[in-house]
């Protein structure tokens, strides 16, 4: 979250974000001046408008300057939801293929994964290490790339919170153990 356009433009520099829900209204740098930034400089990263502006003639500026999706307040919250869900499927490098390594397949789209065909329920957490994981495979992503890829800037640097999911997330996929710990280096999928 970022409560001015100048903290939004800093994150944009420092995350890669799937899916940006834009108030039009920002402070510091105009929630326009920010979407058409975006256009330009993240092309991978889709934006969904907010704003009070519902006119026809604000939608066809908003949609003009860069935004992928456009929504006015008051909104029903679970629409906004379905929006960004559907933003993130439409996105330029779409992730919707099925990762396959080690006996495991996982469907970012569906959000299912199956290991020698047996399904495996996963948490939230849970999925999106595994995912993060499988996309790096066969190389290793550390505990930081984790921390980024998965939780959030707000994730303390210094907490057990990989070690732990990792541990969880070893058990749920059973024998054999397909995620091996290099020491010093992270974390990675085995065949």
């Amino acid at each position: 979250m970022a409560h001015d356009g100048l903290e939004a433009a800093a994150k944009l520099d420092l995350n890669a974000y799937d899916v940006v829900v834009l108030d039009r209204d920002l402070p510091g740098i105009h929630g326009d001046a920010l979407c058409q930034m975006i256009a330009e400089r993240h092309e991978r990263v889709m934006t969904l408008m907010l704003t009070a502006a519902g006119a026809p003639g604000d939608r066809v500026s908003g949609l003009a300057l860069g935004a992928d999706d456009y929504l006015t307040k008051p909104f029903h919250f679970p629409e906004l939801v379905l929006r960004i869900r559907a933003l993130a499927r439409r996105q330029p490098s779409v992730r919707a293929h099925t990762l396959r390594a080690a006996g495991l397949e996982l469907d970012p789209i569906r959000r299912t994964v199956t290991r020698d065909g047996r399904h495996l329920d996963l948490s939230v957490k849970e999925f999106a290490l595994l995912e993060a994981l499988l996309r790096a495979c066969p190389g290793h992503l550390s505990t930081e790339d984790l921390l980024e890829q998965v939780w959030d800037e707000h994730a303390d640097p210094f907490t057990n919170t990989v070690t732990v999911t990792i541990g969880r997330l070893r058990r749920k996929l059973g024998q054999p153990p397909i995620i091996t710990t290099t020491p010093g280096i992270g974390y990675r999928i085995t065949d």
